[in-house]
């Protein structure tokens, strides 16, 4: 009998200590979502006061072909277009490279080797962005130039190599933990059917850890359109259209991605209450939806292709 009031205590404590680790996940898990609320909200009011000014319009800042802040131009095309192109060249480095070394480290690599190139790997994700903007600048500008390239000391292909390497160990990490998690009873159905590593990886393990592969690619290039200090470092500042009939003559130069323009609004001359200085949120604004419709594809497309296994 004396024991029962001890042990309806021990209970009462147990479940006031469950309610407070509740309350304190939740209020980080409300904290997260009440600073990316914040950071949205900040972006929508600064960018409808940007779009107060008499020097710029909505329909002229999404259709405008010239940023020319100096002159009243706004319009975003250029920085998009510059976005882009260092996004999808990215891309052609990183997928193949990043995709390739992810084969390799679930299916070939034994755990030994895949324990030292892993982490190696990653390493490249800790280097500081402003490194690969000083070599892409002093380093891989001039060894392109010297073989022939006829790049410009800024240009965009350089900088978008730069870039391509530093999202490879995402390209591979992720992509990696996919093909990790298919089960090692379809690599066993495959080999018993007489198929090749080679074709177990290509035609069984890869199709199945499609929806990871899909979405580590995805958060990549996310990640390459967010990037800032290469492309300022290694692109330039030079407002350059990108001209589908002439592609590497726009690669081979100057050109000004969105992250560079909203750097270069708040290091310029530019009063705090003008519109160049109320255009980075603007830009910023875009960039955002940019990066929240890749995310929401990538999401939707990982829920159509995900295998769930038993």
């Amino acid at each position: 009998m004396n024991g029962e009031p001890a042990l309806t205590r021990a209970a009462a404590d147990r479940d006031v200590r469950e309610k407070m680790v509740g309350v304190l996940l939740f209020a980080c898990a409300a904290l997260t979502i009440f600073v990316t609320a914040s950071i949205l909200f900040t972006l929508a009011y600064d960018t409808v006061t940007f779009f107060g000014f008499e020097e710029t319009t909505v329909v002229d800042f999404l259709t405008g072909l010239e940023w020319e802040p100096r002159n009243g131009h706004y319009g975003v095309w250029p920085l998009v277009s510059s976005t882009l192109v260092v996004t999808v060249v990215s891309a052609l480095v990183a997928i193949p490279i990043g995709t390739a070394a992810a084969v390799y480290l679930s299916e070939y690599a034994s755990p030994k080797v895949r324990s030292v190139i892993k982490p190696s790997l990653e390493i490249l994700a800790g280097i500081p962005t402003v490194v690969y903007g000083y070599l892409a600048l002093v380093y891989l500008t001039p060894w392109l130039r010297d073989i022939g390239l006829p790049l410009g000391t800024f240009n965009l292909f350089s900088a978008s190599i730069m870039v391509g390497i530093l999202i490879v160990p995402m390209v591979s990490s992720l992509s990696e933990d996919a093909m990790s998690a298919v089960p090692d009873s379809l690599r066993q159905a495959g080999y018993g059917l007489g198929a090749t590593k080679y074709e177990v990886s290509t035609g069984i393990v890869i199709p199945a850890a499609v929806s990871g592969i899909f979405s580590s690619y995805i958060l990549a290039l996310s990640r390459a359109i967010g990037e800032t200090m290469i492309v300022v470092m290694a692109g330039g500042l030079r407002t350059n259209l990108f001209d589908p009939f002439d592609p590497f003559g726009s690669l081979a130069g100057s050109g000004r991605t969105m992250t560079a323009s909203m750097v270069n609004a708040v290091t310029s001359d530019a009063t705090g209450g003008s519109a160049e200085y109320y255009s980075m949120f603007a830009i910023g604004l875009s960039l955002f939806a940019i990066t929240f419709l890749m995310n929401l594809a990538s999401n939707r497309i990982a829920a159509r292709y995900r295998e769930e296994y038993q």
